[in-house]
């Protein structure tokens, strides 16, 4: 295998558009070719997108022996289907959140990824990103002292139903499965912990699927989570980390840009009790300098997994236990896959 990964574009969707841009600003990663139901649609996606080469359908794609990985962007009831067996031809898989239809999919994704001895990662783009790395790592500095509330939203207003798969149910759609996905993930993350406890309500679109929804989550060391998405409002998509000494803002967590920023809020001692001169600024802007397209980052994320032999930056563990989260939030708001 050559130093940098070739990679094969699954689908030509908004994410894969999104992905590919990013790629070409990876270190160790091309866009070698991309796969579609259609020799057309390929072609268009190859031409608009710089691709290499297209491919008619999907079979091509992962059979393809000038493919080193597979990004799989198809809607999430095709998640397993083909991820399984790109791992079996050989490839190493980056899969598209979320990972599976529900835990009992990722399982077995997961088991034809060892038995393959390949690569298989779920991509939540947001964790690779530096902005990411360095609000973990406030945290666990004690900036904000012992964490004990996580908040946060993932919201916006589609126009555009008809035709669009979040809207499908047989696709795995809903507001849940596309972006509270995202919100279950980070208060695992930083709770480093699986949830005691779930509970979730739910707004229903007429097609079968949520369009708004809200998730609590209390973890075994007693943090608390909070969440709402949704297809059908706006909200300020920002994420909180509360401690007993102060907070954590990101204002964009879920789509960090080159110089994002959070914010580190202290709470105010009594004078008597810190002297003045001793505390820490109030308030803090952190700005993040991350060189390169989100997407690239993660796809580099990706390549030191499978070149340097890392572990992936979210784990078979991982990747199951948001899935366990979600099933449990599905069925309780009667929407099982």
């Amino acid at each position: 295998m050559s130093t940098k990964l070739r990679w094969g574009i699954l689908g030509t969707g908004n994410i894969a558009t999104q992905f590919t841009a990013g790629l070409k600003s990876s270190r160790r990663g091309l866009a070698a070719a991309v796969g579609s139901r259609s020799p057309q649609t390929a072609q268009a996606f190859a031409k608009t997108n710089d691709v290499g080469r297209a491919l008619g359908n999907y079979d091509a794609l992962i059979a393809d022996p000038e493919i080193d990985v597979v990004y799989n962007s198809l809607p999430n009831s095709l998640h397993a289907d083909w991820t399984i067996r790109a791992l079996e031809a050989g490839k190493h898989v980056l899969c598209e959140k979320p990972l599976a239809m529900n835990a009992a999919e990722a399982e077995r994704m997961f088991d034809a990824a060892q038995k393959s001895g390949r690569v298989l990662a779920e991509a939540f783009m947001y964790r690779s990103h530096p902005q990411t790395l360095a609000v973990m790592e406030s945290v666990q500095s004690g900036a904000i002292g012992q964490l004990r509330l996580i908040r946060s939203s993932f919201c916006f207003r589609t126009r555009k139903t008809e035709g669009n798969v979040r809207f499908v149910r047989d696709l795995g759609g809903g507001s849940l499965m596309d972006i509270g996905c995202y919100c279950i993930n980070f208060a695992r993350l930083f709770a480093r912990a699986e949830p005691a406890a779930v509970h979730a309500v739910a707004r229903f679109h007429p097609t079968g699927v949520d369009e708004l929804a809200a998730g609590t989550l209390l973890f075994p060391n007693g943090i608390v989570s909070s969440f709402a998405c949704g297809m059908c409002a706006h909200a300020d998509n920002a994420a909180y980390l509360c401690g007993t000494e102060g907070f954590i803002e990101i204002p964009v967590p879920w789509k960090p840009m080159p110089g994002s920023s959070f914010i580190v809020t202290r709470g105010n001692e009594p004078k008597m009790d810190k002297p003045e001169s001793t505390s820490p600024p109030p308030r803090q802007v952190r700005t993040i300098d991350a060189l390169g397209d989100m997407y690239g980052i993660e796809a580099d994320d990706f390549a030191a997994a499978v070149l340097d032999g890392q572990p992936p930056r979210i784990s078979r563990e991982d990747s199951i236990g948001n899935m366990r989260v979600l099933d449990e939030m599905r069925r309780q708001i009667k929407l099982e896959f």
